[in-house]
């Protein structure tokens, strides 16, 4: 058919065969129903992608869990013994090598494609998992072995890192329009699932070893108990990774990638005139095919067509220097800013808070028991209570009201309500009982995930064109993988030794504040909002001569009558939508 010659797929035009209007794709009726169903396509890809998110809250979050079974079996139950810096590099040496993966794997996926990438940070993140738990007992002191840990947790880390920017982009190319906040809400949800596991986990292998440990007093045992604790979540892993690496690359992508051309043709422009519109481009001459078929690299608003707009040109990529072109723009450089700021002030007081949820139970006095074993099953059941009651149900209403009420009324109201709560909790911590503590945090959980803790995630997959959207996210979540880092290694120091946890709640009191304000500024709504037309509505906008011949090129054109970018599934009668696998 001529629309499958065009690079349409049956989903992206009518009964004629003409492309579906950007418009009408906008104003279509609802979906029957299946906005509240995953299809058969969404629930492949939530499995292959929400299995990284499982894995980034398990490991991330276990070591809350872990610390109080380390400080037991090598410190002998002292907590002051653990020396606060070592203990906080710990905590957050999977934050390092977040960072790290973030920035690495999010650019390789944008410079060599999803499939270079996808599965390959999983391999690494196994790897690192796999030799922290073998830590050899031989190692003759504590803090040699925390050392041992610190650095495979890194690995790790870097693994979970490039977790983030690849699961969110193939998310966000992948589905529909007005199911993307949905899908990519309930792929972040697996970060829940994956701190509720961990408590699940620590509750049932301390039950397992009971006898040893509360009737024996066989305290050698713990060190089983933390191998269990950390090595269960390496069996998602190895279930997810051959379909990660075999997944194919996604159309949009691909059709996102052409606008990073060095070379174009003019047979399908309507030229402007040469002096008037087109630069010179650098170390460019003419050629045999027209005066701007030029060597160098083409950015937006240079005058030069991307190739999807011209009929039989070459494309050879220039894909290296894309994101310091796109972002060289303050209209786009604002955005990334606003999605970088934001992510840095809410892990400052989400990983404040998850890192050390232990430290803060025992603080206020919930952890308490006969011996360790009653310590340890007490924390775990505190977590567990907390993850059930405010963690895990955040991330639902997020899920259930994000193509209701936006992006960013969630993001806003999230960082104020937690703002109050961390306001109460500082303010009248001499005067609220335990059970008010307890519930005080376990709502300020569920705001962090009904939040800003789920929409600087999602946001920043939505806001950006494919073609830099692995790296911008990837920026962007290592900017807040440094606001976890920074909480994970002063936290402890802080509340413990210098202005106490009630002062360190105002810190985070006012972090919400600011990211409630730079939110309101720097952010746009992203509901309903597609990048990638977006991306050549402005190229259109900084090229008003060009002409385009093909039904393709126009279809990636985008805009008022013009029609949706091919891969775009738009419902059609008779025709189910579906996840484009």
């Amino acid at each position: 058919m001529k629309w499958e010659e065009e690079g349409y797929s049956r989903y992206d035009v009518n009964e004629h065969g003409n492309p579906v209007t950007f418009e009408q794709y906008n104003q279509s009726r609802p979906l029957r129903g299946r906005l509240n169903f995953l299809t058969r396509g969404e629930l492949k890809l939530l499995l292959i992608a929400g299995v990284g998110f499982f894995l980034d809250s398990y490991d991330l979050f276990i070591i809350n869990l872990v610390t109080p079974v380390w400080i037991d079996e090598y410190w002998g139950g002292s907590q002051s013994r653990y020396p606060f810096f070592l203990r906080g590099c710990v905590n957050g040496a999977a934050n390092f090598g977040n960072v790290i993966g973030q920035l690495t794997f999010g650019f390789l996926g944008d410079a060599f494609g999803r499939r270079f990438v996808y599965g390959k940070e999983l391999i690494l993140c196994i790897i690192g998992m796999v030799l922290v738990i073998s830590l050899p007992n031989s190692i003759p002191t504590p803090n040699s072995k925390m050392v041992w840990i610190l650095c495979w947790r890194i690995v790790m880390g870097i693994g979970i890192g490039g977790d983030y920017p690849m699961s969110a982009s193939i998310t966000s190319e992948r589905t529909h329009l007005r199911r993307r906040g949905i899908l990519l809400g309930f792929i972040f949800s697996n970060q829940g699932w994956g701190t509720l596991a961990g408590s699940i986990v620590t509750v049932i292998v301390l039950a397992a070893f009971q006898k040893a440990l509360n009737v024996d007093g066989h305290e050698g045992q713990l060190d089983a108990v933390w191998r269990i604790q950390m090595g269960v979540a390496i069996i998602p892993a190895l279930a997810t990774l051959w379909p990660r690496l075999t997944m194919p690359e996604g159309k949009q992508f691909l059709q996102s990638q052409e606008l990073n051309s060095k070379s174009t043709s003019s047979s399908s422009i309507e030229q402007p005139a040469k002096s008037d519109t087109v630069p010179e481009l650098a170390n460019g001459s003419e050629s045999e095919d027209g005066p701007f078929a030029r060597k160098g690299s083409m950015a937006i608003g240079t005058g030069v067509a991307p190739p999807a707009l011209v009929s039989g040109s070459e494309v050879p990529e220039a894909k290296f220097n894309t994101f310091f072109v796109y972002f060289s723009e303050w209209r786009h450089f604002k955005t990334l800013f606003g999605t970088a700021a934001t992510w840095f002030l809410v892990d400052v007081s989400f990983y404040g808070i998850n890192l050390n949820q232990s430290y803060i139970l025992s603080v206020i006095g919930f952890v308490d028991g006969k011996n360790n074993y009653h310590k340890l099953m007490k924390n775990a059941l505190g977590n567990l209570i907390i993850a059930v009651a405010g963690y895990v149900p955040g991330y639902f209403f997020t899920i259930g009201f994000i193509e209701v009420i936006g992006r960013k009324p969630i993001q806003i109201g999230g960082f104020l309500i937690t703002a109050l709560l961390f306001g109460t909790l500082a303010g009248g911590y001499d005067d609220i009982g335990k059970g008010g503590k307890f519930v005080l945090f376990a709502l300020a959980q569920f705001f962090f995930n009904f939040g800003p803790n789920a929409t600087t995630f999602i946001v920043p997959a939505e806001v950006f064109p494919s073609r830099v959207r692995g790296f911008a996210h990837g920026l962007s979540a290592a900017v807040g993988k440094l606001g976890a880092i920074l909480s994970a290694i002063l936290f402890n120091w802080l509340a413990q030794y210098k202005i106490g946890l009630p002062n360190v709640l105002w810190i985070f009191f006012g972090c919400n504040i600011l990211g409630a304000v730079i939110t309101f500024f720097f952010i746009p709504e992203t509901k309903g909002r597609d990048a990638d037309v977006v991306d050549y509505e402005e190229w259109l906008e900084a090229n008003p001569g060009a002409k385009v011949e093909s039904r393709r090129a126009e279809g990636m054109l985008g805009g008022k009558g013009a029609a949706v970018p091919p891969g775009r599934p738009v419902e059609k009668e008779g025709i189910p939508i579906d996840s484009q696998m």
